[in-house]
């Protein structure tokens, strides 16, 4: 009888789920369809995509595996539910920075330096650094021709390195040995006899080396020379073609190789593997840095930050904020002995008088006079130097507190050993096509690409047909990477310094390469930080994953995604207690035709963001200009950014806008007005800073890395709110301060949880668990506290309201009332006032910042920079954000915001476009002006969009 092939289910059915906001939500999602998610910011959209489906079709999945490979992989709570069918095994792509490990690249996440290892390892030629020339493997009688040369009575142990930093137990391996005739075998530094070896522990890396001879140079040479050649021959054929010969006296090693050494200069390399081109393995790694590519050293400019400060007025950082009358009493002895004023800017001093303050006097005595208020009394003797003072200190100390306070002055440069490169000598005198590994590894992504097809056409013969899988697999991770516009990063870059779309376009790539099929793929985002034009790359690689036969489901709020998606689900009708609907669910089209709709409406132009009807312009001379920038990739840049106006910077992904805007523009300015520490990357100068009183970076970092952290406590509003609690009669009466409605001291707190309202409880394979605590029940103060009520809401029940419920309930106490419509005003009236900090996305934290300079007195001297505020905004909250920002510059303000979103784009006074391209094919400025100005630029990527854009929905 035939058996029935049981059919896949078509649909993803969601019924009852009532995470966090999702107000009793039931949805049919297509399978193996582009299904994106759209709503206003806060409206459950990841509620429903990554804290429900994903969370469960992950929970299964981990279910079904043993209970020994649960406790590897994280645990998902198992939603709020009723039931879910049709699941795949879901795998989450979002917005997370990969690693912030100083050695994980771009190179190791995507696996590509794997691939580059092997091609180096298999096919590279090494070559010596001392001729230039090809390195040829050593003879016998030349390895016998050097032992014998050595100086007469050396006692030499030859050795056969048969186990070089591997794991394991070897007893087999040891038993091996002796049986064939072998009495001596070194482990790990440590000479034994074969037969009373000890036990190894085998989650530990070993060094064995058998010892094949024991000599002296001396004697008959040719009866030495037979000696040594047989015994060569041994250790050669024990370990394919590598030799040890140790000098028993002083410990010198000399290295063998059958395989390669330079007859000139004596360079050798041990063996031709991938782990020699490893930088987290110390046999390819650089020994000086460790294959960090970079040391630290006290820095010169982080110690005199500014030069045109004083020594008397604290030009010498470390010593500024000290107390002590020690720091200036050495400093006006210097300047009796060597002549000088303390009261001249230290970049006007002479250059041996600079040099001695930091550097020290060497053997020269400097008469030193002190007076501790006890005491006075002279000391004769060298000064030591604010720099070799400090490295002795930080060398010295066993303060982690003094070692961080002085890690402050110290700064990142190239390893002088390895260039920056990493790896060790030998590792970079191995070459394809005259390149080493770092060469190629140093490449942005798209000209490595074009070197690997150009490579297939170097390679002939054996040499072509080794490389060739490896050259696909090289090839097909790269071209996939430039598809969802990465091409512009290089292998090189530190994935730690990644912004999460980079971070989740580069999951996204590694996805697609894996060839996986009947797969759930949730994305949060992934348009952000695109230009529009990488972004139909993008769209196409969405496509791409759907027709490998996966479920891809996106939450996004791009209007291109939008309309190429198979089947849109918009949420709301609003935000947090507003939201958790489905407004309206199917295709593109269907989402255009409802009235219901709010994405609809703006998807048919029926609401649109508007262009201004005049643009602002800076008064005249009101600018900061930034001279030659030179950091990454900019190319000497100079540009103004006028003041009082809105200005966009623009470009595609790579084209230099946060190397400009914020590592040069926003640190200089920060060193100046603020006293910042961090260095600013190259320029020539920085202009106009004397025209303002501070620069913001409104980032999108967390408000707070703990539970405790809220919006209440950031903006400042939970200062009001317990003051105004503490001033209510019943409070009065029993005498509570402020301080008793704080739930991070002991006092008004409910000690059982410390105030955090949850207990955690560790389950072993399973995830931590968090109890709302018994004796409070959650709301984090005890019973006394809460007894204290106003209109009938205790503290606790305010931390709980939501913005917009706390405006309304505190419209008569002005001062709690402000800070909360500030919050109100940048959309954040869904959030709870007590929310915890680290449940706040990217976006919503930077909208608390934005929130918090709101409420700050306008001085009309500020610039407030914003990279990419539109991430995780809707149309209509992009419209709100919007009013904010416009309302920030009628203050007298500046706001330069980085920008790909149009409709910011559009609405901006001024725009500065970077490019052409990324990486080493932008930093150039492409376009300055108006937004009408830059649209008619040819050259201009942003333009033509712009154009675009103003030409259909310019009202």
């Amino acid at each position: 009888m035939a058996v029935e092939a049981r059919s896949e289910p078509r649909l993803i059915s969601v019924r009852g789920a009532r995470e966090h906001n999702l107000n009793d939500v039931s949805i049919d999602l297509p399978r193996d369809k582009l299904v994106v998610l759209t709503g206003l910011s806060g409206s459950g959209k990841s509620s429903l995509a990554f804290d429900t489906i994903y969370a469960e079709g992950q929970r299964r999945y981990v279910e079904s595996l043993s209970a020994y490979a649960r406790q590897f992989l994280e645990m998902m709570q198992k939603p709020d539910v009723d039931l879910i069918e049709g699941l795949s095994p879901a795998i989450s792509i979002e917005q997370k920075t990969t690693s912030r490990n100083p050695r994980s690249t771009v190179g190791t996440v995507t696996e590509i330096y794997d691939y580059m290892r092997l091609l180096w390892a298999r096919v590279g030629i090494p070559y010596s650094p001392a001729t230039g020339l090809p390195i040829k493997s050593q003879t016998v009688s030349q390895m016998v021709d050097i032992l014998l040369g050595m100086e007469d009575g050396a006692r030499l142990y030859l050795l056969a390195p048969v186990v070089r930093g591997r794991k394991g137990e070897y007893r087999k391996e040891l038993a091996e040995y002796h049986r064939k005739g072998f009495s001596r075998v070194r482990i790990d530094g440590e000479i034994y006899d074969l037969d009373a070896t000890p036990a190894l522990d085998k989650k530990r890396k070993h060094d064995i080396e058998v010892v094949v001879d024991r000599l002296v140079i001396r004697g008959d040479a040719d009866e030495l020379a037979t000696r040594l050649a047989d015994s060569l021959e041994t250790a050669l054929a024990l370990t394919d073609g590598l030799a040890f010969a140790d000098n028993a006296d002083d410990n010198a090693r000399t290295v063998f190789s059958a395989n390669f050494a330079c007859p000139v200069s004596g360079f050798t390399i041990d063996e031709i593997e991938p782990r020699l081109f490893s930088f987290n393995n110390p046999f390819g790694a650089c020994p000086t840095c460790d294959g960090l590519g970079v040391s630290s050293h006290f820095d010169e400019q982080l110690v005199v930050p500014d030069t045109r400060t004083t020594l008397r007025g604290g030009a010498l950082a470390p010593w500024a904020s000290s107390s002590s009358r020690y720091y200036i009493q050495t400093l006006e002895s210097l300047a009796r002995q060597f002549n000088f004023s303390l009261d001249m800017p230290f970049g006007d001093l002479d250059g041996d008088i600079q040099s001695i303050i930091l550097q020290g006097s060497g053997t020269m005595p400097v008469t030193m006079e002190f007076d501790d208020g006890m005491r006075s009394y002279k000391t004769k003797r060298p000064f030591e130097g604010i720099m070799p003072n400090l490295a002795r200190r930080y060398r010295e100390t066993d303060s982690s507190w003094v070692r961080e306070e002085l890690e402050k002055f110290r700064a990142n440069h190239p390893c002088e050993s390895c260039g920056g490169k990493r790896l060790k000598a030998e590792a970079l005198a191995v070459k394809v096509a005259d390149h080493d590994i770092s060469d190629i590894a140093q490449l942005s992504i798209g000209d490595a690409r074009d070197w690997f097809v150009g490579l297939s056409e170097k390679l002939q013969g054996q040499e072509s047909e080794i490389a060739s899988r490896i050259l696909k697999e090289i090839n097909e991770r790269l071209g996939f990477l430039v598809n969802v516009g990465l091409g512009y990063l290089s292998m090189a870059r530190n994935s730690g310094t990644l912004s999460g779309g980079e971070s989740q376009r580069i999951r996204l790539a590694s996805q697609i390469g894996s060839g996986l099929t009947g797969v759930l793929y949730v994305l949060d985002e992934p348009s952000i930080g695109l230009h529009q034009r990488d972004n139909d790359r993008l769209l196409a690689t969405l496509v791409r994953l759907r027709d490998l036969g996966n479920t891809v489901l996106v939450v996004e709020h791009d209007e291109d995604s939008i309309r190429l998606a198979d089947y849109v689900v918009d949420m709301g009708p609003g935000a947090g207690v507003h939201g958790g609907h489905i407004v309206a669910a199917g295709t593109p089209q269907q989402i255009v035709d409802s009235t219901a709709s709010l994405t609809g409406q703006y998807l048919s132009g029926i609401q649109s963001i508007a262009v201004p009807k005049t643009r602002r312009k800076a008064k005249k001379g009101r600018r900061v200009r930034v001279e030659g920038a030179s950091g990454n990739n900019l190319h000497d840049v100079s540009v103004d950014f006028p003041l009082g106006v809105l200005t966009c910077v623009t470009g595609v992904s790579g084209g230099g806008k946060s190397t400009l805007v914020l590592e040069t523009l926003w640190k200089g300015l920060a060193r100046r007005l603020h006293k910042a520490r961090e260095m600013a990357a190259p320029h020539k100068a920085i202009m106009g800073a004397e025209l303002l009183d501070k620069v913001v970076d409104i980032d999108q970092s967390p408000i707070g890395r703990t539970p405790r952290s809220n919006p209440a406590t950031y903006t400042g509003a939970f200062t009001p709110i317990r003051e105004w609690f503490s001033g209510l009669p019943e409070a009065k009466t029993r005498g509570y301060a402020p301080g008793r409605f704080s739930f991070n001291v002991k006092g008004g707190r409910c000690e059982a949880c410390q105030g955090d309202g949850l207990i955690k409880i560790e389950m072993h394979f399973l995830p931590d668990v968090y109890v709302t605590c018994d004796t409070c029940k959650g709301r984090r103060y005890n019973r006394e506290t809460l007894e204290i009520t106003f209109r009938g809401k205790s503290i606790a029940d305010v931390l709980d309201m939501t913005v917009e419920e706390g405006v309304t309930f505190f419209k008569a106490v002005p001062a709690i009332r402000e800070k909360l419509e500030t919050m109100y005003r940048v959309g954040l009236g869904y959030v709870r006032i007590g929310q915890q900090a680290t449940t706040l996305s990217g976006g919503e934290a930077q909208r608390v910042k934005l929130s918090k300079e709101l409420s700050r007195r306008a001085t009309g001297r500020t610039i407030y920079i914003l990279d990419e505020p539109t991430t995780g905004l809707h149309f209509h909250d992009i419209a709100k954000l919007l009013d904010v920002l416009q309302e920030l510059v009628e203050s007298g303000n500046t706001v330069i915001v980085i920008e790909h979103n149009m409709d910011v784009i559009k609405t901006a006074d001024w725009i500065i476009d970077l490019g052409p391209e990324g990486g080493d094919g932008g930093g150039l400025i492409v376009a300055e002006g108006t937004p009408e100005e830059v649209a008619g630029v040819a050259e201009s990527h942003t333009g033509a969009y712009l154009a675009r854009m103003l030409n259909s929905k310019g009202t």
